[in-house]
């Protein structure tokens, strides 16, 4: 038997702030998975709100409690675009809120760097964006998650690039 994780029993209420520690391979990942509901336990369920979210019908629950969380991945994708549109990913330039965007790019602190690049927020990333540091890459997706405004922030390892002073300035941010 294979199992990573076993007879995981866990709550969490509004407003919580969970930390999962672990070694690597010790199911960190997965675990997260299983709450944002991107793999379906083998057994138990997930329950959000007293509904379980597994086995509603048409998984119409499912897709509800997916649409309450940002998850800010140890690897950002970074689409080769500008730092507007990487902020507000998946909308149109037509419907990205710049105000928005300015305000999320502060608090994740990414704004000094976009501010000195040559065509500030229409600075144009590159493929996989290339032109930034993992720590930069970090940021952007903390600002998207930011920009998303969601119910739930998942944040897997999204700070392991940042220098000391940066991840502690950005968390603040976000427990505020």
């Amino acid at each position: 038997n294979n199992e990573i994780l076993k007879k995981i029993n866990l709550t969490i209420n509004k407003g919580d702030k969970v930390g999962i520690i672990g070694s690597t391979g010790s199911g960190k990942s997965t675990l997260l998975d299983i709450i944002m509901g991107l793999l379906t336990p083998l057994k138990g369920e997930i329950i959000v709100d007293g509904v379980n979210v597994i086995s509603s019908t048409k998984n119409s629950q499912m897709w509800k409690w997916r649409s309450c969380i940002s998850h800010v991945p140890q690897n950002i994708f970074i689409a080769d675009a500008s730092f507007a549109e990487n902020i507000a990913f998946g909308l149109y330039e037509d419907q990205i809120d710049m105000e928005k965007v300015i305000e999320c790019a502060k608090k994740a602190r990414i704004q000094d760097l976009i501010l000195n690049s040559e065509k500030k927020y229409n600075t144009n990333l590159g493929e996989g964006g290339v032109k930034l540091s993992g720590g930069q890459k970090q940021r952007i997706g903390i600002a998207r998650a930011l920009y998303k405004n969601s119910q739930v922030l998942v944040l897997d390892e999204a700070t392991s690039a940042l220098d000391n002073k940066t991840e502690k300035d950005v968390m603040k941010t976000i427990k505020n």
